[in-house]
């Protein structure tokens, strides 16, 4: 069965059309668009109405592909900015128009369970159990389980939520850093209360942020997908990259020739928070996985 599924988080909006039969998994097509339309949500509670339009003029683009593609079932899941903003019924809407389906506004829980099936396929049960940590833009899960998922909790400190809140003038300070790794290392402290994010064999990171270290890492000279997947980036590569994001500027880092434009000022926030769960798990690595939401939610579409 050909399937689409669309990922829409807070900063980047993300199309993956497949042909699902069984286990046999075959990738068509794989786009992704930065749409930030978690612009200021944290602050606000609201949408602006210059994120909806970049959002859902991504949307009109990805309507297209899907047609041409003669694809049988679409799924839709919107997350963290989406549940928190009250204007969301404007953004709802819009999708319903274009796309003819009801967009899914799903909770941390079913999107970390998502994130899970997807970021553990092409492992071995023998790795697990098996922590997925998924940050986004505004939120990162934090995901427990071997075959299936057995704790998983999502806190607010994704990449665009943190560098809005503490990374106010761009280039952070040491003051700003300091105040942003207190946070986060409180979200972190109280997602361990429900995961026990210590006893994981194998940490899979995944989503922007982690391949975007990973890239660091490998002294890629151009982001690379099929050399970023699975690899494996130890804690002290973990650190370097994210020292490195915090102490270059902004053109120093839109200068990177892994770097993707809409991901340049948020970067800095996300390494952090990478960083911060490496040391608070204690793990020595994590493996980078360019499967994730959305391989899980095409699989969602054929076998429930």
């Amino acid at each position: 069965m050909r399937v689409a599924a669309i990922d829409c988080g807070t900063n980047s909006i993300r199309l993956l059309i497949a042909d699902v039969d069984g286990t046999n998994f075959r990738e068509i097509v794989r786009d992704m668009e930065i749409v930030r339309l978690g612009q200021g949500v944290d602050k606000t509670g609201q949408f602006h109405p210059d994120a909806i339009a970049r959002t859902l003029a991504a949307v009109d683009k990805y309507a297209l592909q899907i047609a041409s593609k003669g694809v049988e079932k679409i799924r839709f899941c919107a997350t963290s900015a989406t549940r928190d903003a009250t204007n969301r019924d404007l953004f709802i809407n819009g999708v319903k128009e274009r796309l003819g389906i009801e967009p899914e506004v799903i909770p941390g829980e079913v999107e970390a369970a998502l994130s899970f099936q997807g970021a553990t396929k092409d492992f071995d049960k023998a790795d697990g159990p098996f922590l997925v940590i998924d940050i986004g833009g505004g939120s990162t899960e934090f995901v427990f389980g071997t075959d299936h998922v057995e704790f998983a909790k999502s806190m607010n400190i994704g990449c665009v939520r943190m560098s809005e809140r503490h990374f106010t003038n761009g280039d952070p300070d040491p003051g700003q850093i300091a105040a942003a790794i207190e946070d986060i290392d409180e979200a972190i402290k109280q997602a361990a209360k429900i995961v026990p994010i210590t006893q994981a064999k194998t940490l899979v990171a995944v989503a922007g942020t982690a391949t975007t270290v990973t890239a660091a890492a490998l002294e890629l000279n151009e982001y690379d997908r099929y050399a970023i997947h699975l690899a494996r980036v130890t804690a002290a590569q973990t650190l370097d990259a994210s020292t490195m994001f915090l102490t270059k500027n902004r053109e120093q880092r839109l200068a990177l020739g892994y770097m993707h434009p809409g991901r340049v000022d948020v970067i800095a926030a996300g390494a952090l928070v990478l960083s911060e769960i490496m040391k608070a798990t204690g793990a020595t690595e994590f493996v980078a996985s360019e499967s994730d939401i959305l391989d899980g939610m095409a699989r969602s579409l054929v076998h429930g």
